[in-house]
């Protein structure tokens, strides 16, 4: 999570084969909304395998 929307930045995330990009709302109740959305997904919505390893 970052404050910045630079495209150069997302590029980079990206290129660095990060999962997603998030852009940290500034509002409070807006940074609670993207954080629990974030949780939703991560900890409800995706699928791991069962045997992750390092």
């Amino acid at each position: 999570m970052t404050s910045s929307e630079a495209e150069k930045d997302i590029l980079r995330t990206y290129d660095l084969h990060a999962n997603c990009y998030v852009s940290k709302p500034v509002d409070l109740d807006q940074f609670i909304k993207v954080i629990q959305a974030i949780e939703s997904f991560w900890l409800t919505i995706v699928k791991l395998p069962s045997d992750v390893r390092d």
